[in-house]
C-alpha cells in the first residue's frame, strides 16, 4: 500500500530527527499561562512564551473575551465579505488603526495569514520585494507566494540592502520588509537606516511587529516607536497572540487604500473564516491596556538586564540585543536538547531551538522574559543554568 510505504519512510525520518537532537516534542502544560506553569504536574518556572508584559490571562482580558462571548456569540461561521463581519471587528480595526497612527487595518485570523496574505494582492512580476534574510517564516511563504522579482540581503547588511535596491532600481513598486524584531536573535532591524535607503530609491517600508507590539516603544506602538520611525513605516503586521493577551488573531495596519485592496484581494482573509468576536474584544481590552502599561514596561527591561547579566556572569554566551529575547548559544543541537531537557528538572522550562528553525551550527536556547517574572524566579533561573552549564561541560 503506498500509504505503508509512506508511514514507514517519515518513521525512519523521524527516527533520524531524534538521533541527530532535531526532534520536536511538546510538552503538556497543565495550567494557565503564566510566569510559572505546570508540566508533567510538576511547578516550573516558564520562560518560553512570548507574554512579554505578563498580559495573558490579565483578568480585564479574560473579562472582555466572556463579554465578547455573550454579546456576540462563538464564532460567525463564515468568511468576512459574506456575512462574517460584526461592527466590532470594524471598531478594533479602527483602534488598531489609531494605535500605530495609520489610515486603517485589516483583522486576520494570524499573523502568519497577514503575511501570507500581503505580498501577493499588492506586488506583481512588475515589482520588487526586498526582504532580510533572518525574516520570519510567514513572511518568506508570503514572498514565495508573490510573482514580484525577489531579493534577499544579508542580515541587517545596509550596504546589501543599498546593493539590492539598485538591482532593483527600474521595477515599478519596490517594497522592503523585515521583522521589526528577530525572534531568534533578540535584536532590532535598523529601521530608521532602512528608512533613509528607502526614501533614496523610492521604496515602501514593512515591518513584522509580532515580537515589538505592546512591550517597546515609550508607549508600546513597538519597535518601530523605539527606533523613532513609527511615522516612516507604511505597513505593519503583528498579532494578538503574543503580547497583546497571547490568544490568537493577526493584523496589517497601512494606508487605506493598501487596507481596502487587502480586503478584496488577500486570500487568507476572503478565503478563512472572521476572527472569532471573544478574540476580538479580548484584543481591544489588551490595546487599552498597553496604552496604561509603562510600569511593566519598566519592570520587563529591569529583569532582562538582571537575568542577561546573571547569565553573562556565569561565563554563558548571549546575544546582545535590547529586547527580552535572550540567546544563549550553544552550538550543537544534541546539546541544546538535552540541556532543555535537564533544565526541566531544575524547575525551568525553556526550549532548545536548532536547524531548521535557526542555521545549522547555531543551536540555542532562547530565553523570553516577562514583567511578571519574579526577583526569586529570574534568580533561580541564574543558578539553574549554572549547575545545568557545569554538568554538561558547556561551563567549565
Amino acid at each position: 500500500m503506498p500509504a505503508d510505504a509512506l508511514n514507514a519512510f517519515l518513521r525512519t525520518q523521524l527516527d533520524d530527527l531524534k538521533a541527530k537532537g532535531l526532534y520536536k516534542a511538546e510538552r503538556q502544560i497543565q495550567s494557565p499561562q503564566m510566569s510559572g506553569i505546570t508540566v508533567n504536574g510538576k511547578p516550573v518556572v516558564n520562560f518560553c512564551a512570548n507574554n512579554y508584559l505578563g498580559l495573558a490571562n490579565h483578568p480585564d482580558i479574560v473579562a472582555a473575551a466572556h463579554a465578547g462571548l455573550k454579546a456576540w456569540g462563538y464564532g460567525l461561521s463564515s468568511v468576512r465579505f459574506i456575512c462574517g463581519t460584526q461592527d466590532v471587528h470594524k471598531r478594533c480595526e479602527q483602534q488598531i488603526a489609531r494605535f500605530f497612527g495609520k489610515g486603517d487595518s485589516i483583522l486576520y485570523i494570524s499573523c502568519f495569514d497577514a503575511n501570507g496574505g500581503l505580498f501577493e494582492p499588492l506586488l506583481t512580476d512588475q515589482d520588487a520585494i526586498v526582504s532580510d534574510e533572518l525574516n520570519h517564516a510567514s513572511i518568506i511563504d508570503g514572498v514565495r507566494l508573490c510573482k514580484a522579482q525577489r531579493f534577499r540581503y544579508k542580515h541587517s547588511d545596509m550596504a546589501d540592502l543599498k546593493a539590492k535596491l539598485e538591482e532593483a532600481k527600474g521595477c515599478r513598486f519596490k517594497m522592503i520588509f523585515t521583522d521589526s524584531v528577530f525572534s531568534m536573535d533578540g535584536d532590532l532591524a535598523r529601521l530608521a537606516d532602512i528608512c533613509e535607503l528607502a526614501d533614496e530609491y523610492q521604496a515602501v517600508v514593512g515591518i513584522d511587529d509580532c515580537h515589538g507590539t505592546g512591550h517597546l516603544g515609550a508607549t508600546g506602538r513597538g519597535g518601530a516607536e523605539e527606533l523613532g520611525v513609527l511615522d516612516r513605516i507604511d505597513v505593519i503586521t503583528g498579532t494578538l497572540g503574543k503580547t497583546l493577551g497571547g490568544a490568537s488573531g493577526g493584523f496589517t495596519a497601512a494606508s487605506a487604500e493598501v487596507v481596502d485592496w487587502l480586503r478584496n484581494r488577500s486570500r487568507p482573509y476572503l478565503f478563512s473564516n472572521s476572527v472569532p468576536p471573544a478574540l476580538v474584544t479580548a484584543g481591544m481590552a489588551a490595546l487599552d491596556l498597553v496604552d496604561t502599561a509603562g510600569e511593566l514596561r519598566t519592570k520587563l527591561k529591569a529583569n532582562t538586564a538582571r537575568l542577561r547579566a546573571g547569565l553573562e556572569g556565569a561565563g554563558f554566551t548571549v546575544k546582545p540585543g535590547p529586547t527580552p529575547i535572550l540567546p544563549v548559544m550553544l552550538g550543537d543541537a544534541a546539546v541544546a536538547t538535552k540541556m532543555a531537557a535537564e533544565l526541566l528538572k531544575y524547575g525551568i522550562y525553556v526550549i532548545g531551538f536548532s536547524y531548521p528553525v535557526v542555521p545549522v551550527g547555531q543551536a540555542r536556547i532562547r530565553i523570553q522574559v516577562s514583567a511578571a517574572h519574579t526577583t526569586e524566579q529570574l534568580d533561580h533561573a541564574i543558578g539553574a543554568f549554572t549547575q545545568v552549564g557545569k554538568e554538561l561541560g558547556v561551563l567549565k
